[in-house]
């Protein structure tokens, strides 16, 4: 991910507008639109603020993340096998119109899938408002959690596209969806900061030129 995607994301989460962070920055909303969709460069300063604000180290916001370089490579490593197991139980549960487990909590929607010592679970509340949480344990270890909250923003939403777009999910961006996918008039994107060991996103769909569906999400791996 470069800086312009990677400054648009973390704004995103924070909840602030473009002009609120100029506002915070001291620059223009042309100079903050300048460099989310890579027109312009902060200098020097502007990365020191950008930093200082956002609780991120300065050689992060410049330098390209990946998101799933390091997994590309090396062959079957614990981490490789965690994030195949929870691309697997994505694509099998929910996003295939798996049938529900038992409720663990009062109107909970629960998911459970599990293979070769690996456990994922996932449990949700709501509707066109909705909360949830992702969860992976190996060997009876709680190994990894996601969080998350969306909602429905206009009735044009498809569930159905939704879950197409989770099964798309692919190695080089692990946590929902793929950074792009189009199916038809509705279209589904995705950022994310950080690794698979500590992130947030923020995912969307369009329609046509409607967005319908925001989803905030954020989580990593356990430590005992």
């Amino acid at each position: 991910m470069n800086f312009s995607d990677k400054l648009l994301m973390i704004r995103k989460s924070q909840g602030m507008t473009q002009e609120s962070l100029a506002e915070a920055l001291q620059v223009s909303r042309q100079a903050v639109t300048k460099w989310e969709s890579g027109l312009a460069y902060p200098d020097i300063l502007n990365l020191i603020q950008l930093s200082d604000l956002f609780h991120v180290t300065v050689d992060y916001l410049v330098k390209d993340n990946p998101c799933g370089a390091s997994l590309e490579h090396g062959g079957g490593s614990d981490l490789e096998r965690l994030i195949a197991f929870r691309l697997e139980a994505n694509r099998k549960t929910y996003a295939a119109n798996a049938q529900e487990c038992a409720s663990s909590r009062p109107l909970s929607h629960d998911y459970r899938y599990e293979k070769d010592g690996y456990l994922y679970y996932d449990t949700w509340l709501g509707g066109e408002c909705f909360a949830g949480e992702e969860a992976l344990w190996h060997s009876g270890n709680a190994v990894y959690a996601m969080n998350y909250f969306g909602r429905v923003l206009d009735e044009k939403f498809s569930g159905d596209f939704l879950k197409a777009a989770l099964r798309a999910a692919e190695l080089k961006m692990p946590y929902r969806g793929p950074e792009y996918f189009q199916a038809g008039e509705y279209i589904y994107k995705t950022s994310v900061v950080g690794g698979f060991e500590w992130f947030q996103g923020y995912e969307e769909i369009f329609c046509r030129d409607t967005k319908v569906y925001e989803c905030y999400y954020h989580g990593g791996l356990l430590r005992q």
